[in-house]
């Protein structure tokens, strides 16, 4: 009798203790940030290994600014949450935001092929008379990525398509629209065509149609436009050599900007701030509201939680490879933790 009351004791609290673990997993998210805010998780981050970060959140009108680590590692000088920044990739969301505003003008059109466009790309680069601008805008084109292609001789920052030369004559990655699959490509292009189409630099139309309206006075369109004492220092990995001088010009990954600019960028092409209705329904059918980026010696994050209604920047002056994003990525979502739990 004794021995079966123990086990029938034993199992209430096993089955007590596998619903108290089951029940905790579910508030495990939220007993880690009890002790924890944006600055404590920033200066862990730091701790473990990053340069230097800036994180920017903008919540019910108003903007909280955080820094840690170092602005210029060999120096020790602080990072300035209001420093320019290399945004890299994230630069994609201000060329889709002009492409929209010049479809909805109709000075372009989505179905456009890539050979009308461009058309002495025609039997050189796969399947281009059947590639829509559509498709380059949504990463859905098959075209392979430069980026990850040999350099050929006279590339020159002056002349965007020298560096789609790497391309030419490749099979394509997959028949148009048949997937997605993230190309830098895609935006090159699209730079070289909003250009063409203008009959100027697209970088004059994002700024008139953008930046000015939108008061960005800390955005520039590339590296050398601004005051590069103001850029944050960069650093990769495994390379000793400060790469803020480093410079990166082409479409979809060349601007500069403060994480504030990027937020008040970010708010405004979500709000409708930016955009008639014509062009955020364009918009909306074409491309994201978020992005990330990567340069040597930049990484990046830009997103919105509409659940808070928040915009949280994250910035890190580290790059890399192995688990790198992996733990970017995590530190992002532990600071998103922290604002939706007020630990400011």
């Amino acid at each position: 009798m004794k021995s079966s009351i123990t086990y029938l004791l034993t199992r209430i609290t096993l089955l007590s203790l596998f619903a108290s673990i089951v029940f905790l997993s579910g508030c495990t998210k939220d007993l880690i940030y009890i002790h924890d805010s944006i600055q404590v998780e920033m200066d862990k981050a730091v701790e473990s290994g990053l340069d230097g970060m800036i994180v920017y959140v903008n919540q019910a009108g108003e903007s909280h600014f955080y820094s840690a680590g170092y602005n210029n590692r060999e120096e020790q000088t602080a990072a300035d949450p209001h420093a320019l920044f290399k945004i890299a990739s994230i630069s994609k969301l201000y060329l889709a935001a002009a492409a929209t505003i010049l479809v909805s003008d109709e000075q372009l059109s989505l179905e456009s092929t890539l050979t009308e466009l461009i058309p002495e790309v025609e039997g050189k680069i796969a399947n281009a008379g059947e590639i829509t601008l559509r498709m380059m805008i949504q990463h859905r084109s098959g075209i392979r990525d430069f980026s990850f292609e040999p350099e050929v001789d006279g590339e020159t920052f002056d002349d965007y398509m020298s560096f789609m030369a790497r391309v030419y004559d490749k099979p394509a990655r997959f028949k148009p629209n048949k997937r997605y699959s993230y190309s830098n490509s895609n935006y090159l292009l699209l730079g070289e065509i909003m250009d063409r189409t203008l009959g100027y630099s697209h970088h004059d139309y994002i700024q008139a149609k953008i930046l000015d309206p939108l008061g960005l006075t800390n955005t520039y369109h590339v590296y050398t436009d601004a005051d590069t004492s103001r850029v944050m220092h960069g650093y990769l990995i495994g390379w000793d050599p400060d790469l803020r001088s480093w410079d990166f010009p082409l479409p979809g990954g060349n601007m500069v900007a403060t994480a504030e600019d990027v937020g008040t960028f970010l708010r405004a092409l979500i709000d409708g701030t930016l955009f008639t209705d014509k062009e955020q329904e364009i918009y909306s059918s074409v491309y994201k509201y978020e992005h990330t980026g990567w340069l040597p010696g930049y990484t990046s994050i830009a997103r919105y939680h509409s659940d808070i209604d928040a915009i949280v920047i994250q910035f890190v002056n580290t790059s890399g490879k192995g688990g790198l994003w992996i733990k970017l990525e995590r530190m992002y979502n532990r600071i998103v933790r922290c604002v939706e739990n007020e630990k400011f």
